[in-house]
């Protein structure tokens, strides 16, 4: 059942011979979407724009186990001198899933994506992708950035994305890009020079604002788990990952991200995040109306869940939930359906006079994370701990609203 809810740059061929390229236009941007609840009226099905995304299959693409070349072969695999065995082949497939895991799901998918885009071009312009030639990357950004053809450029952000993910599969095939040529980083530097723009942020979801969100959800599995999904991401400031990949123990699953343990004054969540395992403590709320540490409970408890994946799928009638793990990507359209139906932003002169459609595209999964960076009138050090960040800068950036002049170094200094 489902849920409920430049000229003159010459590159050597293959065949040791040098051909010159022109720049050309990059394939036009194309939507991919996965679902996997039934989308609410009015809510976007899914969370990013895809804007600049190459027009391929995402299924074909993403069912490509990692690490494996357009040929097919095993990045990782035994010498060529050493003879196979049953025991050395185990270790063979443990390492590759070890390099799988070197990097997280998403980045993989987003890294798979990128090449799979730059191999597409390599192939208009009749060249080989597998050549690591700085000069053949200086003219596919040239290309990402201003495309001949007039459809959309990528962003400073995605291009740099996308540089990132061609070094990170080179390494990955034993090969070396040169990021340091001075076709990757003169051309790179006057792209970002040239079209550089100081990032976009998403906007906050507020206490007052996760109120009037979870003042909508009645009290059927459905809206019991995804109460209890707006509670503990805010008052947890997590990643949308980090709240769908919780488990309720240790090791339960081998996608998992973290796990829970109850405790009397509330929740302790051990995530597994970029950096390694954090602890992320959530303590009792005012009232049960609010409580995350209630809703969890609840949820568990009516769910009959004990064991495996917290959040889950929800049959459509409301008679119980599936075995398998909620798509992360189910966080963000309930964030965007919300805030759509109870008029978040409304009241902020930036979105005030937008269209819903508009105003909707400015909120996303990180919205909680960044709300409770905005919202909590603590110590900044607890806030940076909870979100699990590495320095106090990276915590401001969150921070859509503070008051940046608590420290007046202007006084300070005897003006």
């Amino acid at each position: 059942m489902q849920d409920s809810d430049n000229k003159g740059y010459k590159t050597p061929t293959p065949d040791g011979r040098e051909a010159e390229i022109s720049s050309a236009a990059s394939p036009s941007p194309s939507n991919n979407r996965q679902h996997d609840e039934r989308p609410r009226s009015g809510a976007p099905a899914d969370g990013a724009s895809a804007a600049g995304m190459p027009d391929i299959d995402l299924d074909d693409l993403l069912s490509e186990p990692a690490g494996k070349d357009d040929n097919g072969e095993q990045s990782i695999a035994l010498p060529a001198h050493v003879a196979g065995s049953g025991t050395l082949d185990r270790l063979v497939d443990q390492a590759r899933d070890y390099a799988a895991a070197a990097t997280a799901e998403n980045t993989n998918k987003a890294y798979k994506t990128d090449w799979k885009h730059f191999a597409s071009w390599c192939r208009r312009k009749g060249v080989d992708a597998l050549v690591p030639s700085p000069a053949v990357i200086g003219l596919y950004i040239t290309d990402c950035a201003k495309p001949q053809d007039g459809s959309p450029a990528l962003s400073v952000s995605t291009i740099e994305r996308r540089l990132s993910g061609l070094a990170a599969n080179y390494r990955h095939r034993g090969l070396t890009l040169d990021m340091k040529d001075r076709h990757i980083a003169s051309v790179w530097a006057g792209i970002k020079n040239t079209h550089g723009k100081p990032p976009t942020q998403k906007e906050a979801v507020l206490a007052e604002d996760v109120l009037e969100m979870v003042a909508l959800l009645s009290f059927g599995l459905c809206d019991m788990r995804d109460r209890a999904i707006l509670l503990i991401g805010y008052a947890g400031g997590l990643r949308r990952t980090e709240i769908t990949g919780l488990d309720i123990g240790k090791e339960e699953t081998d996608d998992g991200r973290g796990y829970l343990e109850m405790l009397d004054g509330g929740v302790v969540l051990h995530i597994r995040g970029k950096t390694g395992w954090r602890e992320v403590e959530i303590g009792r709320g005012s009232s049960d109306q609010t409580c995350p540490v209630h809703a969890l409970e609840q949820w568990l408890h009516f769910a009959k869940i004990d064991f495996g994946p917290v959040f889950r799928r929800v049959y459509r009638d409301n008679s119980g939930v599936g075995i398998e793990r909620l798509s992360d990507k189910h966080v963000v359209r309930l964030i965007k359906r919300l805030v759509l139906d109870s008029g978040v932003g409304l009241d902020r002169p930036t979105l005030s006079k937008l269209s819903d459609e508009e105003r909707v595209k400015h909120f996303s999964g990180h919205s909680l994370r960044a709300g409770l960076a905005s919202g909590a009138e603590v110590d900044e050090r607890y806030v940076q701990k909870q979100l699990g960040h590495a320095s106090a800068e990276m915590t401001r950036r969150y921070q859509r609203r503070r008051d940046r002049f608590r420290v007046n170094l202007t006084k300070a200094a005897g003006l």
